[in-house]
């Protein structure tokens, strides 16, 4: 998990949509991009993961089918969607314009 539990629990969807921005990636290969991405601030369990990318699923953000990876294992691959990346861009202004706020919060302390 995340070194901050409540940020990633209120930012997963918008990690796991701007992971499969690069390309189609099954569960463990968005876990994997995320740490690395973020130099190992984000470590998302199978717990926390498999729960999202069904929710972003039933909710046509992506797009899932079975597949075998590089190594013969068989695995879900999953896909953005056209809706997946609108709803990546409002999120990614949402969670900037947050952001704003707090900075500014925090500078007039």
């Amino acid at each position: 998990m995340a070194k901050d539990k409540d940020l990633l629990a209120g930012t997963l969807d918008m990690l796991v949509l701007s992971a499969l921005r690069h390309g189609r990636m099954h569960g463990y290969g968005i876990a994997r991009f995320l740490q690395q991405v973020s130099d190992d601030f984000f470590r998302v369990e199978e717990g926390s993961l498999y729960p999202a990318l069904q929710r972003l699923e039933l909710n046509g953000w992506i797009e899932g089918e079975w597949s075998v990876t590089p190594t013969n294992r068989r695995a879900r691959f999953h896909r953005l969607t056209p809706a997946g990346l609108k709803r990546l861009q409002a999120e990614t202004e949402r969670y900037q314009n947050m952001t704003l706020a707090i900075a500014k919060v925090l500078g007039s302390a």
